[in-house]
């Protein structure tokens, strides 16, 4: 068992994400804000993509996803991108739901546990 704690993308507030035993947590990514819904779903999971790789492991990997829309009506829009993006026979456990982000720029906040290759 590997004990060790691996941040990855360490800033002043937070890490990007912390590898620890086997497991990675990512922290909530976000779009770019004034774009759309779908816009702003790419950009986070391009991010996970992008975070995953820099932890040693990848989307196949991922155990459970939160996503937050600031606009539950959104739903939709949102899974039309998750659904070409997330691996056929490879979906997480997820939860899906609606609250008030860190300014009304953000529509979208996806949050990743995977397990480390």
């Amino acid at each position: 068992m590997n004990t060790d704690i691996k941040r990855i993308g360490v800033g002043a507030r937070m890490s990007e994400a912390v590898a620890y035993n086997g497991i990675v947590w990512v922290a909530g990514q976000v779009g770019r804000p004034g774009d759309t819904v779908a816009e702003q779903t790419r950009t986070c999971l391009a991010e996970v993509d992008r975070i995953l790789a820099a932890a040693g492991t990848d989307k196949t990997r991922i155990l459970s996803t939160q996503i937050w829309l600031a606009d539950i009506s959104t739903f939709g829009e949102m899974n039309s991108v998750w659904d070409g993006w997330v691996p056929a026979g490879h979906t997480p456990a997820r939860a899906t739901g609606e609250a008030k982000l860190a300014t009304p720029d953000y529509k979208v906040e996806v949050i990743v546990t995977a397990a480390l290759k």
